[in-house]
């Protein structure tokens, strides 16, 4: 069984009539690597990613919020505030601080939240620090 291929070496290269010939480009992405495990790098990324907890506020401090509601509720004029609250992050334990100087659209107490004039729903157990803001005019 000693072949040297001597009977095929000089033949012309094979095309076939009912296949087009492929390109460089899609034969070269056969060989490329893939995602064994999809979603990997995510979830990598996700728990990788930094959240803060939330701070528990004593007594004295709720107290003292509540009084800063109550007075915002009692006040009819559309005074800007300075409002830093809390947002519960969807994905994992733990969240992030916001700060924002908007204007008070609405307050349900029913509900228990401010809502600003961009559209922001802020729950009242979710609020650390609220001020008016003085306007210059």
């Amino acid at each position: 069984m000693n072949k040297d291929y001597s009977d095929i070496l000089n033949l012309p290269h094979p095309v076939s009539e009912k296949h087009p010939r492929m390109s460089l480009y899609d034969r070269a992405a056969q060989f490329s690597p893939f995602a064994a495990l999809t979603g990997y790098d995510a979830a990598i990324e996700e728990t990788g990613r930094f959240t803060e907890e939330r701070a528990m506020l004593d007594e004295n401090r709720k107290k003292e919020l509540d009084d800063k509601l109550r007075a915002l509720l009692e006040d009819k004029s559309e005074s800007r505030i300075s409002i830093s609250y809390y947002i519960p992050d969807r994905k994992k334990d733990g969240g992030k601080y916001a700060e924002a100087i908007s204007t008070i659209v609405r307050i349900d107490a029913y509900r228990r939240e401010l809502m600003l004039e961009d559209g922001t729903k802020v729950p009242f157990d979710d609020i650390v620090d609220i001020n008016k803001v003085a306007t210059d005019y």
